[in-house]
Protein backbone atom coordinates (compact mmCIF):
# COMPACT_ATOMS: atom_id res chain seq x y z
CA UNK A 1 0.00 0.00 0.00
CA UNK A 2 1.43 3.33 -0.53
CA UNK A 3 2.51 5.44 1.95
CA UNK A 4 0.29 8.95 1.87
CA UNK A 5 1.53 12.25 1.20
CA UNK A 6 1.03 14.70 3.56
CA UNK A 7 0.72 18.41 1.90
CA UNK A 8 3.72 20.95 3.20
CA UNK A 9 2.47 23.38 5.61
CA UNK A 10 2.55 26.69 3.94
CA UNK A 11 5.64 28.96 5.44
CA UNK A 12 4.48 32.80 5.73
CA UNK A 13 7.39 34.65 4.65
CA UNK A 14 7.47 38.28 3.52
CA UNK A 15 8.24 38.15 -0.11
CA UNK A 16 10.61 40.50 -1.98
CA UNK A 17 9.53 42.71 -4.22
CA UNK A 18 12.70 44.86 -5.50
CA UNK A 19 16.24 44.61 -5.12
CA UNK A 20 17.63 48.63 -6.04
CA UNK A 21 21.14 49.04 -6.71
CA UNK A 22 23.71 51.56 -7.92
CA UNK A 23 25.12 53.35 -4.82
CA UNK A 24 29.12 53.15 -5.32
CA UNK A 25 28.75 53.24 -0.85
CA UNK A 26 26.40 52.30 1.11
CA UNK A 27 23.18 53.37 1.64
CA UNK A 28 23.17 54.89 5.67
CA UNK A 29 19.49 55.68 4.95
CA UNK A 30 16.81 55.48 2.88
CA UNK A 31 12.57 55.92 3.34
CA UNK A 32 9.83 54.84 1.11
CA UNK A 33 7.76 57.51 -0.63
CA UNK A 34 3.73 57.43 0.88
CA UNK A 35 1.61 57.19 -2.17
CA UNK A 36 4.45 56.49 -4.83
CA UNK A 37 6.03 53.82 -6.23
CA UNK A 38 9.58 55.46 -4.82
CA UNK A 39 12.60 55.13 -2.54
CA UNK A 40 14.59 58.45 -0.90
CA UNK A 41 18.45 57.84 0.14
CA UNK A 42 21.00 59.21 1.24
CA UNK A 43 24.59 57.33 0.56
CA UNK A 44 28.04 57.55 2.05
CA UNK A 45 28.90 58.10 -2.12
CA UNK A 46 27.79 61.86 -0.64
CA UNK A 47 24.90 60.98 -3.49
CA UNK A 48 21.11 62.02 -2.64
CA UNK A 49 18.55 60.00 -4.49
CA UNK A 50 15.00 59.55 -5.33
CA UNK A 51 14.12 56.46 -7.18
CA UNK A 52 10.86 55.88 -9.29
CA UNK A 53 9.22 52.54 -10.56
CA UNK A 54 9.91 52.76 -14.47
CA UNK A 55 7.31 50.96 -16.84
CA UNK A 56 9.65 48.56 -16.87
CA UNK A 57 9.16 47.41 -13.42
CA UNK A 58 12.32 48.89 -12.78
CA UNK A 59 13.54 51.79 -10.08
CA UNK A 60 15.50 54.01 -11.52
CA UNK A 61 16.58 57.53 -10.16
CA UNK A 62 14.50 60.86 -10.94
CA UNK A 63 16.66 63.10 -8.96
CA UNK A 64 20.60 62.42 -8.44
CA UNK A 65 21.80 65.23 -6.62
CA UNK A 66 25.57 65.64 -5.31
CA UNK A 67 26.42 66.51 -1.42
CA UNK A 68 29.58 68.23 -0.19
CA UNK A 69 30.28 65.69 1.80
CA UNK A 70 29.09 61.93 2.92
CA UNK A 71 25.45 61.86 3.59
CA UNK A 72 24.95 59.99 7.27
CA UNK A 73 21.44 60.61 7.97
CA UNK A 74 18.12 61.87 6.42
CA UNK A 75 14.21 62.91 7.86
CA UNK A 76 11.49 63.14 5.00
CA UNK A 77 7.93 64.84 5.65
CA UNK A 78 5.73 63.41 3.31
CA UNK A 79 3.47 65.93 3.97
CA UNK A 80 5.32 69.15 3.27
CA UNK A 81 8.03 66.74 0.91
CA UNK A 82 10.66 68.16 3.25
CA UNK A 83 13.92 66.70 3.03
CA UNK A 84 16.44 66.73 6.03
CA UNK A 85 19.96 65.19 5.24
CA UNK A 86 22.92 65.31 8.11
CA UNK A 87 26.16 65.57 6.75
CA UNK A 88 29.61 63.78 7.49
CA UNK A 89 30.97 67.50 7.58
CA UNK A 90 27.93 68.40 10.83
CA UNK A 91 25.81 70.36 8.02
CA UNK A 92 22.55 69.79 8.10
CA UNK A 93 20.78 70.54 4.42
CA UNK A 94 17.33 70.94 3.77
CA UNK A 95 15.40 70.59 0.79
CA UNK A 96 11.37 70.64 -0.99
CA UNK A 97 10.59 67.91 -3.65
CA UNK A 98 8.49 68.43 -6.33
CA UNK A 99 5.18 66.97 -6.27
CA UNK A 100 5.69 64.26 -9.05
CA UNK A 101 9.12 63.73 -7.28
CA UNK A 102 11.43 64.95 -10.19
CA UNK A 103 13.22 68.17 -8.62
CA UNK A 104 15.49 68.76 -5.30
CA UNK A 105 15.31 72.45 -4.31
CA UNK A 106 17.52 74.06 -1.69
CA UNK A 107 15.87 75.16 0.94
CA UNK A 108 19.08 76.53 3.72
CA UNK A 109 22.26 74.68 4.89
CA UNK A 110 23.80 74.90 8.61
CA UNK A 111 26.66 73.88 10.40
CA UNK A 112 24.08 72.28 13.70
CA UNK A 113 27.78 69.63 15.03
CA UNK A 114 31.31 70.13 15.02
CA UNK A 115 31.43 66.77 13.17
CA UNK A 116 29.63 63.91 12.00
CA UNK A 117 25.61 64.08 11.79
CA UNK A 118 24.42 60.55 13.43
CA UNK A 119 20.30 61.43 13.79
CA UNK A 120 17.98 63.68 12.72
CA UNK A 121 14.37 64.47 12.83
CA UNK A 122 12.06 66.89 11.55
CA UNK A 123 8.99 67.79 13.89
CA UNK A 124 6.39 69.66 11.67
CA UNK A 125 4.13 70.56 14.83
CA UNK A 126 6.76 72.38 16.28
CA UNK A 127 8.95 73.42 12.98
CA UNK A 128 11.83 71.64 14.96
CA UNK A 129 14.96 69.87 13.41
CA UNK A 130 16.41 67.71 16.27
CA UNK A 131 19.66 66.10 15.69
CA UNK A 132 22.95 64.25 17.05
CA UNK A 133 26.54 64.42 15.91
CA UNK A 134 29.72 62.27 16.98
CA UNK A 135 31.07 66.07 18.74
CA UNK A 136 28.31 63.69 21.31
CA UNK A 137 25.78 67.04 21.30
CA UNK A 138 22.13 67.00 20.81
CA UNK A 139 20.75 69.98 19.07
CA UNK A 140 17.74 71.48 17.90
CA UNK A 141 17.24 73.86 15.31
CA UNK A 142 14.35 75.84 14.09
CA UNK A 143 13.51 74.58 10.90
CA UNK A 144 12.38 78.16 9.35
CA UNK A 145 15.12 80.23 10.35
CA UNK A 146 17.70 77.59 10.66
CA UNK A 147 18.24 79.17 14.12
CA UNK A 148 19.79 76.76 17.26
CA UNK A 149 17.42 77.09 20.00
CA UNK A 150 19.62 74.53 22.40
CA UNK A 151 21.42 71.69 22.87
CA UNK A 152 22.15 68.85 25.42
CA UNK A 153 26.09 66.95 26.21
CA UNK A 154 25.16 63.36 25.61
CA UNK A 155 27.57 60.95 27.20
CA UNK A 156 28.81 59.37 24.49
CA UNK A 157 28.38 59.63 20.79
CA UNK A 158 24.23 58.91 20.27
CA UNK A 159 22.96 56.73 17.78
CA UNK A 160 19.13 56.02 18.46
CA UNK A 161 16.87 59.97 18.43
CA UNK A 162 13.08 59.25 18.99
CA UNK A 163 10.55 61.68 20.30
CA UNK A 164 7.33 62.61 21.30
CA UNK A 165 5.71 65.58 19.79
CA UNK A 166 2.39 65.27 22.52
CA UNK A 167 4.84 65.85 25.74
CA UNK A 168 8.02 67.27 23.95
CA UNK A 169 10.17 64.50 25.79
CA UNK A 170 12.67 63.47 23.21
CA UNK A 171 14.38 59.76 23.78
CA UNK A 172 18.39 59.87 23.11
CA UNK A 173 20.19 56.16 22.92
CA UNK A 174 23.93 55.91 22.50
CA UNK A 175 26.92 53.95 21.87
CA UNK A 176 27.44 53.80 26.09
CA UNK A 177 24.20 51.50 26.43
CA UNK A 178 22.57 54.66 28.27
CA UNK A 179 19.15 55.94 27.03
CA UNK A 180 18.69 59.67 28.14
CA UNK A 181 14.96 61.52 28.22
CA UNK A 182 14.81 65.25 28.13
CA UNK A 183 12.27 67.75 28.15
CA UNK A 184 12.25 70.44 24.99
CA UNK A 185 10.95 73.63 26.01
CA UNK A 186 11.55 76.91 22.97
CA UNK A 187 15.25 77.45 23.96
CA UNK A 188 16.03 74.78 26.93
CA UNK A 189 15.71 71.40 28.29
CA UNK A 190 15.73 69.29 31.39
CA UNK A 191 16.93 66.27 32.08
CA UNK A 192 14.02 63.93 33.00
CA UNK A 193 15.86 60.38 33.59
CA UNK A 194 18.50 58.17 32.21
CA UNK A 195 18.34 54.02 32.18
CA UNK A 196 20.75 51.27 31.17
CA UNK A 197 19.91 47.96 30.25
CA UNK A 198 21.96 47.16 27.65
CA UNK A 199 25.54 45.27 27.70
CA UNK A 200 27.01 46.68 24.84
CA UNK A 201 26.18 50.69 22.97
CA UNK A 202 22.52 51.33 21.68
CA UNK A 203 22.46 51.13 18.01
CA UNK A 204 18.72 51.70 17.21
CA UNK A 205 15.69 53.23 19.26
CA UNK A 206 11.65 53.14 18.44
CA UNK A 207 8.95 55.05 19.92
CA UNK A 208 5.36 53.70 20.06
CA UNK A 209 3.17 56.61 21.42
CA UNK A 210 0.03 54.81 21.78
CA UNK A 211 1.36 52.37 24.41
CA UNK A 212 4.09 54.69 25.19
CA UNK A 213 6.59 52.37 24.86
CA UNK A 214 10.31 52.62 24.01
CA UNK A 215 12.16 50.05 22.26
CA UNK A 216 16.05 50.14 22.14
CA UNK A 217 18.21 47.80 20.10
CA UNK A 218 21.88 47.17 20.88
CA UNK A 219 25.09 45.83 19.81
CA UNK A 220 24.52 42.88 22.39
CA UNK A 221 22.31 41.28 19.91
CA UNK A 222 19.15 41.89 22.31
CA UNK A 223 16.30 44.49 21.96
CA UNK A 224 14.32 46.00 26.05
CA UNK A 225 11.01 47.56 25.88
CA UNK A 226 10.66 49.83 28.31
CA UNK A 227 7.21 50.77 29.66
CA UNK A 228 7.75 54.83 29.94
CA UNK A 229 4.10 55.36 30.26
CA UNK A 230 3.14 52.30 32.93
CA UNK A 231 5.63 54.57 35.30
CA UNK A 232 6.34 51.17 36.57
CA UNK A 233 9.88 50.62 35.21
CA UNK A 234 8.90 48.00 33.37
CA UNK A 235 11.83 46.71 31.13
CA UNK A 236 10.99 43.39 28.81
CA UNK A 237 14.36 42.25 27.15
CA UNK A 238 13.61 40.38 23.30
CA UNK A 239 16.81 37.89 22.18
CA UNK A 240 16.07 36.67 18.92
CA UNK A 241 19.16 37.90 17.35
CA UNK A 242 22.88 36.38 16.72
CA UNK A 243 24.56 39.59 16.01
CA UNK A 244 24.55 43.51 16.53
CA UNK A 245 20.43 44.87 16.15
CA UNK A 246 20.73 48.01 13.63
CA UNK A 247 17.13 49.04 13.65
CA UNK A 248 13.28 48.79 14.73
CA UNK A 249 10.30 49.59 13.54
CA UNK A 250 6.73 49.24 14.91
CA UNK A 251 4.01 48.32 13.57
CA UNK A 252 0.77 50.04 15.68
CA UNK A 253 -2.30 48.52 14.41
CA UNK A 254 -1.17 44.99 14.81
CA UNK A 255 1.37 45.73 17.41
CA UNK A 256 4.11 43.95 16.04
CA UNK A 257 8.27 44.89 16.49
CA UNK A 258 9.67 44.66 13.59
CA UNK A 259 13.76 44.55 14.42
CA UNK A 260 16.78 43.67 11.71
CA UNK A 261 20.58 42.94 12.03
CA UNK A 262 23.51 42.77 11.07
CA UNK A 263 23.49 38.39 10.88
CA UNK A 264 21.00 39.49 8.26
CA UNK A 265 17.51 38.49 10.51
CA UNK A 266 14.06 40.46 10.07
CA UNK A 267 12.71 38.91 13.09
CA UNK A 268 9.13 39.64 13.54
CA UNK A 269 7.70 40.41 17.32
CA UNK A 270 3.99 39.88 18.77
CA UNK A 271 4.23 41.95 20.95
CA UNK A 272 -0.13 41.73 21.87
CA UNK A 273 0.61 39.13 24.35
CA UNK A 274 1.37 39.04 28.30
CA UNK A 275 5.18 39.40 28.25
CA UNK A 276 6.94 38.59 31.64
CA UNK A 277 10.45 40.76 32.68
CA UNK A 278 13.28 38.26 33.37
CA UNK A 279 14.74 37.87 36.50
CA UNK A 280 17.41 40.05 38.48
CA UNK A 281 20.32 37.27 38.76
CA UNK A 282 20.82 36.07 42.37
CA UNK A 283 24.20 35.87 44.00
CA UNK A 284 25.24 32.78 46.01
CA UNK A 285 28.60 31.05 47.21
CA UNK A 286 26.84 27.76 46.49
CA UNK A 287 24.08 26.05 44.33
CA UNK A 288 20.58 27.18 45.27
CA UNK A 289 19.75 23.66 44.45
CA UNK A 290 22.05 21.52 45.81
CA UNK A 291 24.44 23.87 47.89
CA UNK A 292 27.60 22.51 46.41
CA UNK A 293 30.25 25.18 46.58
CA UNK A 294 31.21 27.60 43.83
CA UNK A 295 35.13 27.30 43.13
CA UNK A 296 35.35 31.18 45.30
CA UNK A 297 34.19 29.83 48.40
CA UNK A 298 37.11 28.29 50.31
CA UNK A 299 35.66 28.01 53.55
CA UNK A 300 32.86 25.46 52.40
CA UNK A 301 35.07 23.29 50.04
CA UNK A 302 37.45 22.51 52.97
CA UNK A 303 34.70 21.78 55.33
CA UNK A 304 32.65 19.67 53.25
CA UNK A 305 36.36 18.39 51.15
CA UNK A 306 34.71 18.97 48.19
CA UNK A 307 35.81 20.80 44.68
CA UNK A 308 34.20 24.00 43.29
CA UNK A 309 31.88 24.13 41.14
CA UNK A 310 31.45 27.15 38.46
CA UNK A 311 28.21 29.03 38.72
CA UNK A 312 25.55 29.16 36.36
CA UNK A 313 22.38 31.15 36.32
CA UNK A 314 18.51 29.91 35.54
CA UNK A 315 17.09 32.04 32.95
CA UNK A 316 13.57 31.32 34.42
CA UNK A 317 13.87 32.02 38.03
CA UNK A 318 17.47 33.73 38.02
CA UNK A 319 18.87 31.16 40.61
CA UNK A 320 22.52 30.90 41.03
CA UNK A 321 23.17 26.88 40.25
CA UNK A 322 25.78 24.51 39.14
CA UNK A 323 25.70 23.18 36.01
CA UNK A 324 25.17 19.28 37.38
CA UNK A 325 21.58 21.12 38.52
CA UNK A 326 21.06 23.08 35.16
CA UNK A 327 21.49 20.45 32.70
CA UNK A 328 18.78 21.12 30.33
CA UNK A 329 17.69 24.29 27.91
CA UNK A 330 14.41 25.45 26.91
CA UNK A 331 13.11 28.56 24.86
CA UNK A 332 10.95 30.88 27.12
CA UNK A 333 9.17 33.19 24.43
CA UNK A 334 7.33 35.05 27.15
CA UNK A 335 10.44 35.90 28.92
CA UNK A 336 11.98 36.88 25.47
CA UNK A 337 13.83 34.39 24.53
CA UNK A 338 13.04 32.46 21.59
CA UNK A 339 16.51 30.72 21.57
CA UNK A 340 16.99 27.73 23.87
CA UNK A 341 19.10 29.15 27.39
CA UNK A 342 20.27 28.01 30.00
CA UNK A 343 17.39 26.72 33.11
CA UNK A 344 17.76 25.19 36.15
CA UNK A 345 16.20 21.50 36.00
CA UNK A 346 12.82 22.46 37.82
CA UNK A 347 12.42 25.00 36.41
CA UNK A 348 12.49 23.09 33.36
CA UNK A 349 9.70 20.18 34.17
CA UNK A 350 7.50 23.39 34.94
CA UNK A 351 7.50 25.36 31.28
CA UNK A 352 5.11 23.84 29.34
CA UNK A 353 4.43 23.41 25.86
CA UNK A 354 2.18 26.27 25.45
CA UNK A 355 5.03 28.23 27.08
CA UNK A 356 7.09 27.59 24.64
CA UNK A 357 5.36 28.29 21.27
CA UNK A 358 7.06 31.34 19.55
CA UNK A 359 6.28 34.91 19.88
CA UNK A 360 8.64 35.98 16.71
CA UNK A 361 8.57 34.55 13.27
CA UNK A 362 12.67 34.81 11.84
CA UNK A 363 13.48 35.60 7.91
CA UNK A 364 16.09 36.31 6.53
CA UNK A 365 17.28 38.99 4.15
CA UNK A 366 20.85 37.85 2.81
CA UNK A 367 22.17 41.05 3.78
CA UNK A 368 23.40 43.06 6.22
CA UNK A 369 21.39 45.24 7.67
CA UNK A 370 22.19 48.86 8.47
CA UNK A 371 18.61 50.33 8.07
CA UNK A 372 14.96 49.65 7.79
CA UNK A 373 11.80 51.85 6.76
CA UNK A 374 8.53 50.48 7.05
CA UNK A 375 5.29 51.76 5.33
CA UNK A 376 2.64 50.80 7.35
CA UNK A 377 -0.49 51.20 4.62
CA UNK A 378 1.04 49.09 2.72
CA UNK A 379 2.90 46.93 4.57
CA UNK A 380 6.32 47.72 2.65
CA UNK A 381 9.56 47.01 4.75
CA UNK A 382 12.86 48.35 3.19
CA UNK A 383 16.06 47.83 4.32
CA UNK A 384 19.71 48.72 3.29
CA UNK A 385 22.20 46.57 3.25
CA UNK A 386 26.23 47.14 3.73
CA UNK A 387 26.04 45.70 0.40
CA UNK A 388 25.40 49.26 -1.05
CA UNK A 389 22.25 47.40 -2.43
CA UNK A 390 18.08 48.91 -1.43
CA UNK A 391 15.55 45.82 -1.05
CA UNK A 392 11.58 46.44 -0.47
CA UNK A 393 9.61 43.54 1.18
CA UNK A 394 5.91 42.44 1.26
CA UNK A 395 5.61 42.14 4.74
CA UNK A 396 1.65 41.20 4.69
CA UNK A 397 2.45 37.84 4.80
CA UNK A 398 3.95 37.86 8.65
CA UNK A 399 2.73 41.71 9.37
CA UNK A 400 -0.68 40.93 9.91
Amino acid sequence: MAAEIQPKALTRKPILLQRVEGSQEVVNMAVIVPKEEGVISVSEDRTVRVWLKRDSGQYWPSIYHAMSSPCSCMSFNPETRRLSIGLDNGTISEFILSEDYNKMTPVKSYQAHQSRVTMILFVLELEWVLSTGQDKQFAWHCSESGQHLGGYRTSAVASGLQFDVETRHVFIGDHSGQVTILKLEQENCTLVTTFRGHTGGVTALCWDPVQRVLFSGSSDHSVIMWDIGGRKGTAIELQGHNDKVQALSYAQHTRQLISCGCDGGIVVWNMDVQRQETPEWLDSDSCQKCDQPFFWNFKQMWDNKKIGLRQHHCRKCGKAVCGKCSSKRSSIPLMGFEFEVRVCDSCHESITDEERAPTATFHDSKHNIVHVHFDATRGWLLTSGTDKVIKLWDMTPVVS
